[in-house]
Parts: C-alpha cells; structure tokens; sequence
C-alpha cells in the first residue's frame, strides 16, 4: 500500500478534490490513482498533441518509407483495452492513409499469424499500456519471423516496459512512441493510458495535418472538462441504482469505444455488473432480449447525421418495450431533439463541431466516471477491484509456445 507522502510526491499538480472526494478519502478508500487518471485526461491530450507536433517530420517520413513498399498493408494490434483501440482506428486508418488496415488483436496474433499477417509487407502498429504482455511481445517477435518486410510502430506508455526496452530503436524499420509519464496508468482500469493511445493513433493517421488538428485537440480538452465537471454527480447518482446489467451502443468507430465502456465498468465491479456491447442497428438481431427491469442503458451517440437516424429509431423502439432501469444519451451536442433517454450527457454543448473520428476519444470519459463510482458502491477499491485478482494490470500465467515454422 502505498503512503500518503508518496503518492502526492507523485502529483503534477494539486486540486482540491477528484471526482467529488477529497484526496484523504481517495486513499482510504483506494481509490487516488483511478480518480486522478481519469480527472487528468483533458490536460493529457494536449500534450499529446505537442509530442507528436514535434515528432512530425521524422514520423511522416518513416510513415512515408513504409507506405512506399509494395503491397504494403496496416495491421493494428495489442491486447485487452489495447485491442480495442486497434479496433476505433481500424477503419479510421483505411480512410486516412488509403493503405490496407485491419485490427487483430495480439491474442490473435500469437495463434494464428499466417491468417493475418501480409507475409509480403506490413506496418505492425502495436498499442500497450505496460509493453510487458507477454502476447503483444511475441506478436512483434513473429511478425518479424513471418513477415518478408515489417515495420514497426510502437506506441506504449512504460519506459520500462519490455516492449519498448527490447524494440530495435534506430533501426530504420522501427519507431517508438513514448507517450507522457502521465499516461502510465498506475490503477488497474486503462484509462487515461486508452484515450491517450487512442488519440495519439487518430493524430498519426493524419500526421501532415497536425497543424489544423491542433484545434480539434483544444476542443476534445475543453469537453472533457466539461464532462467532468458537469456529469459526474450526475453519474454519481445512476452508480447508486441497482442495475446489474449494462447495455453500452455505439455505431462504427463508436462500437468500438461501447466495447471498451462496457469492459471498463465490468473491470471496475470485479464482475459484480454484467456488461455487453454492440451496434445500434445488431442490437435489433437478438441481443436486445437481454433487457430486463435491473439493466442499464448507454447509448453513445453518433454526430454523423446519417447514422444518427438509425439511432434514433432504436431509442424509440426501446421506449415502446421494456426500457431497463435508466436510459443515458452521450452526444456532443443535442439539436433540440427529443431523445428518448433518462439524462443526457452532452459532451461539447458549446464549442466549434467536434469531428466524428475525435468523438471517440470523448464518449468513453462517462463510462469511465461511471465505473469509478460503482466500484466505490459496491464497496471496492477502484485501483485495484479485483478482490481475488482474477484480472491483474498486466496478465500473468501466459506462457508464449514457439511458432512452427
């Protein structure tokens, strides 16, 4: 356990209070780091933005070399939370970069490589938050057995991490990315460590447009702080509810980001609150009967006015059965709609439009809030939930089988 003094030695700066507590009842109840990684989140993002500004040149260029080769193809990876920012960015990437993109997830990786890795030339994109898993390591280690030509990217929030001590840095066919201390999430929920990897993935599939990102960046600053200081009590409310299922929804990027909400709040209750994902439109198919009078609704909106009809027509659809025990709305901002939802969280009422792609790395902030706050009703400490340790920061007892060639 660690002591006062050591953990406020840790703090860049010195709010009065994280989410409503004070930093006393923060560490009597184990849960410091949690509320300061999320709290921090919308200082985190710019500079994140600043590091890469200052990467840009070298990045582009090394981008530049490996989009150059033949036939080349992106492959994201990383597992757990990691997976899922492959997951956002899959497509995101295709669209920017006009390269071959797809997600797989290191645990994948390991398995089956010669189902997913372009033997002719790939660019592996490895995300991890400690670089020690022992799947992302061996995905490295395969693509270069596999591969005729590989690249690497990696983008990893440990310097101390194996990933990043073990990488070939100054090779030509590597580049590492090392985020901010800050990003380095100490409790065990990615938080700030997702956003960060995630933004930082958004940034470099437009890296020659880094000057006119800066906007977009300030903006995704300013709406995190209003979702913090605004929606936490809010959010504080629905945690004392009693609702043991939870229903998180969201429509291409954002699926994605509903998969990780839905992970967070599970991984914040030790399992107590059975969580599931999907698209507005596959929640139609079946998985919509999962909704019972104890489950609790999250629905991420999109600010593509076309995918947002089919959104609505779900919401409505929802209101005329059985609607659970409370309804969120996450949306940038609402034009006078009436949604269908029981509190409504708008992200960005106020400032310049936020582009969808960016939307991302904000509609996970209340998911995030939210496990925080359940963890502490169910009387669990958020830094590490786990009461048994059936899940770990980093996961133990994978032992990594060489690859037949």
């Amino acid at each position: 356990m660690h002591t006062e003094s050591k953990i406020l030695k840790d703090q860049p700066y010195s709010p009065q209070e994280l989410l409503g507590y004070t930093y006393s009842e923060l560490l009597g109840i184990g849960g410091f780091y949690t509320a300061k990684e999320i709290d921090q989140q919308p200082h985190l993002w710019k500079k994140i933005w600043q590091l890469l500004d200052d990467k840009q040149e070298e990045l582009a260029s090394f981008l530049k070399t490996a989009f150059q080769e033949d036939g080349m193809s992106i492959l994201l990876t990383g597992a757990g939370t990691s997976a899922f920012i492959g997951n956002v960015l899959q497509g995101i990437f295709q669209k920017n970069t006009g390269i071959s993109s797809a997600a797989i997830p290191s645990t994948d990786l390991v398995l089956y490589p010669e189902q997913y890795f372009n033997k002719r030339a790939t660019l592996l994109v490895s995300f991890a938050r400690s670089g020690d898993s022992p799947e992302s390591l061996a995905a490295v280690k395969i693509a270069n057995e596999v591969c005729d030509k590989v690249y690497h990217l990696i983008i990893t929030c440990n310097p101390l991490g194996q990933l990043l001590i073990s990488s070939e840095i100054g090779n030509k066919n590597t580049y590492v990315i090392l985020l901010p201390k800050e990003a380095n999430d100490k409790g065990l929920a990615m938080t700030g460590s997702f956003t960060s990897m995630l933004l930082t993935g958004l940034l470099i599939s437009r890296i020659d447009e880094m000057n006119a990102l800066k906007s977009q960046v300030d903006i995704l600053s300013q709406a995190g702080s209003h979702i913090l200081h605004n929606y936490s009590q809010s959010l504080r409310k629905v945690a004392k509810l009693h609702f043991h299922r939870a229903i998180f929804l969201g429509s291409g990027p954002l699926r994605s980001v509903a998969q990780e909400s839905d992970l967070k709040l599970q991984e914040l209750t030790d399992g107590q609150v059975i969580c599931k994902s999907d698209s507005f439109l596959g929640f139609r198919h079946g998985p919509k009967a999962v909704i019972n009078p104890a489950t609790l609704l999250v629905y991420l909106f999109s600010n593509n006015r076309h995918v947002h009809l089919y959104e609505k027509d779900l919401t409505r659809d929802i209101s005329k059965g059985e609607k659970g025990i409370l309804r969120i709305g996450i949306i940038e901002k609402n034009l006078g709609e009436n949604l269908d939802v029981d509190l409504l969280i708008e992200m960005s009422p106020h400032a310049e439009e936020i582009q969808e792609e960016f939307l991302t790395v904000l509609s996970v902030i209340p998911a995030q809030i939210l496990g925080f706050y359940k963890s502490i009703d169910f009387g669990l400490a958020p830094d590490m939930p786990s009461r048994q340790e059936t899940i770990t920061r980093v996961v133990r007892g994978v032992t990594i089988y060489p690859f037949p060639k």
